[in-house]
């Protein structure tokens, strides 16, 4: 056999040596593992561990359309247009958050769920899970966002939002991964 072994995806080329804890807060933590490389070499490796999941709703009409949430965020410095998000405690069901967050941001209420998926949200240093709903038969009641949101709500068509997110007026990682999803599961792009 000529070049190096290669590895089923269930194999994990890395050994941690060590590890230690550099920060916490109640969102999220950061750490410092004293690793082996893939190539056998030393080496360190800095996490985020997320304290939260991420919950990302796409809150879906019968005419098709889709209403985002837009609001300025600090950490990029900029006005951001994205599905309704938030975070969730680990020790809950993801849903149970995503229809938490979905009141809070929107006012909305959904009768139907659909669970479309998770994804990571910078898989190469973060191990924050998000989980992604599909939110139908929408009752619209009262948003209640917290004292630190600022929150616009507006409803765009479906492929308005899908090109929202190939062009970049959509940056948001679970937004792009969660209408790209829904497209694809409504059959508006096929893969």
């Amino acid at each position: 056999m000529c070049g190096p072994a290669k590895l089923g995806p269930e194999q994990n080329p890395w050994t941690r040596v060590s590890t230690r804890a550099i920060y916490d807060n109640p969102w999220f933590g950061v750490r410092e593992d004293q690793v082996l490389r893939p190539d056998g070499s030393p080496g360190i490796y800095g996490v985020v561990t997320a304290a939260r999941w991420a919950l990302g709703v796409l809150p879906l009409w019968p005419d098709r359309t889709l209403t985002l949430v837009g609001q300025f965020r600090y950490p990029i410095g900029e006005y951001s247009w994205e599905i309704p998000e938030g975070g969730g405690d680990l020790a809950d069901e993801p849903l149970a958050g995503a229809k938490r967050e979905l009141l809070e941001e929107t006012g909305l209420e959904a009768e139907s769920w659909r669970y479309l998926g998770r994804c990571h949200t910078s898989n190469c240093f973060v191990d924050e899970v998000g989980h992604l709903y599909l939110a139908e038969q929408l009752h619209q009641g009262i948003a209640q966002p917290g004292p630190d949101e600022q929150l616009v709500t507006h409803r765009v068509p479906l492929r308005e939002a899908v090109a929202m997110a190939y062009d970049g007026r959509i940056t948001d990682a679970i937004s792009i991964a969660g209408i790209f999803r829904l497209a694809c599961f409504l059959r508006i792009i096929e893969l």
